[in-house]
């Protein structure tokens, strides 16, 4: 176990050293005067599929013992009505009292997504993002104090692992709180994206920023090195922090969150889930598809990171950062690699040492490339074009139509649109908008209620 010495100073441990059957008494005692809200985002697949419902039935099975709970949110992607009464009768039959349904793609709700983007607020792409987003207006409206996110595909889930979660919270404080756990199932190691991309990228950032003196951009990465598992989805807010935070629609949305944690709140706390392998379903890499898969989250993962640093941190940054930082990645990942070999044969764990280096050679290494060619190559591909047009009479009849005037509107066209916003602003920022959209959220629930009462 690291010695509190080596935390970093924003940041407290919660080391899981032995079971406390206590402790769910004395979040018991502090909801009294709180209100703390569980936001669960489910796709209908998750409890629909035969594979699947078991995973959903267990989860819900151990809520309906976290006493604690003013009220569990389950926001439902991709249902039909059918799904939503095959969701309700999973609650009912396991004994879960204090749900909230928050169905996307009813009229209820779609109303809400509608009003939302008719003032500006852009909820047009789908996914998890959107349905985390909007629970945590549903959460707001409800009344909610301290607001806590838990995937619906954990396999190994127990309900005394959100109620270390929530413990920093409710009863120390703690602005936020986020779980880690070994990614492993007793044969094999995961979490791969956080072993193979992530942590060798912010050491690498690392060394780079220290060689420049980047001071403030080391004090940044310092604080996301000192995370175990910055890609968990297991969170907790308090709701003072969840209503100033912006969010990410994408796969980045962890790593922002961490980022908008740095600049918003001064101390904040990690919480060790489980000290046996935490379970949940896996993403294949998808090695010729960007689009999909680790490919596409790493991507995002990547893109969230350089536009924290270069856009809102305000690094400069040229083409040659890039190559060095690929380079600098590739050595460490590398290195990464042979000590998870290492490690993996001495607690004879199957390890694909091959398979390992495949991922960060022809997927990981590639994508910061690509990452970086995004920020820095329209800049250079107008200086060379604007350069090459000038200095051959050939182009002088194109040029004296307006070429390079239209090579400079093109470059700063793609310039603005890479530093644009990736995020959602932050729910109060709706609110002071919108100051009639907690009772819209509130309305549309009741009726949703109403219609699937039984």
């Amino acid at each position: 176990m690291p010695s509190f010495a080596q935390t970093h100073s924003r940041v407290t441990t919660y080391y899981l050293l032995q079971e406390d059957p206590s402790l769910m008494d004395r979040l018991t005692l502090t909801a009294r005067w709180k209100k703390p809200v569980l936001i669960v985002p489910a796709l209908a697949s998750e409890f629909v599929l035969p594979e699947n419902r078991p995973v959903f039935e267990n989860i819900v099975r151990e809520l309906a013992q976290a006493e604690y709970l003013a009220q569990v949110i389950f926001g439902l992607d991709a249902a039909s009505e059918s799904d939503v009464h095959a969701c309700i009768d999973i609650l009912q039959k396991t004994g879960l009292q204090n749900y909230v349904i928050q169905w996307n793609d009813g009229p209820a709700i779609s109303g809400i997504y509608r009003t939302l983007h008719e003032s500006g607020f852009d909820l047009s792409r789908r996914g998890k993002g959107r349905n985390v987003f909007m629970g945590f207006g549903v959460a707001g409206a409800l009344g909610a104090t301290a607001v806590g996110l838990l995937d619906a595909d954990i396999r190994t889930f127990k309900r005394r692992q959100l109620d270390r979660l929530f413990y920093p919270v409710l009863v120390h404080n703690y602005p936020f709180a986020k779980a880690f756990y070994a990614r492993w199932d007793g044969q094999r190691l995961f979490g791969r994206v956080k072993r193979l991309l992530l942590d060798p990228l912010l050491i690498a950032l690392k060394r780079k920023f220290s060689e420049s003196k980047e001071d403030k951009m080391v004090r940044l990465v310092d604080f996301l090195l000192s995370f175990d598992y910055q890609l968990s989805g297991e969170v907790c807010f308090d709701m003072w922090l969840l209503k100033k935070m912006r969010y990410a629609l994408d796969w980045g949305v962890e790593i922002f969150t961490l980022i908008e944690v740095y600049r918003k709140a001064t101390q904040v706390a990690q919480v060790e889930f489980t000290r046996r392998g935490f379970d949940h379903k896996h993403q294949r890499v998808s090695t010729d598809d960007p689009s999909r898969g680790l490919h596409r989250m790493s991507l995002d993962i990547i893109a969230s990171l350089l536009h924290a640093l270069i856009v809102e941190e305000g690094l400069e940054v040229g083409e040659e950062f890039f190559r060095d930082l690929a380079l600098t990645y590739e050595s460490i990942a590398e290195e990464s690699i042979r000590k998870y070999s290492d490690n993996a044969e001495f607690n004879q764990l199957d390890y694909d040492r091959d398979q390992e280096e495949h991922l960060v050679f022809e997927v990981l290494n590639r994508a910061i490339v690509q990452s970086g060619d995004r920020f820095t190559s329209p800049l250079h591909a107008a200086e060379k074009l604007l350069r090459l047009t000038a200095s051959f009479d050939e182009f002088r009849p194109y040029v004296d139509q307006g070429l390079q005037q239209t090579i400079l509107k093109v470059e700063e066209r793609i310039r603005d649109q890479n530093l644009q916003s990736r995020y959602l602003p932050s729910w109060e920022r709706i609110l002071w908008k919108l100051p009639e959209i907690n009772t819209m959220i509130v309305d549309a629930l009741e009726e949703d209620k109403q219609r699937f009462k039984r």
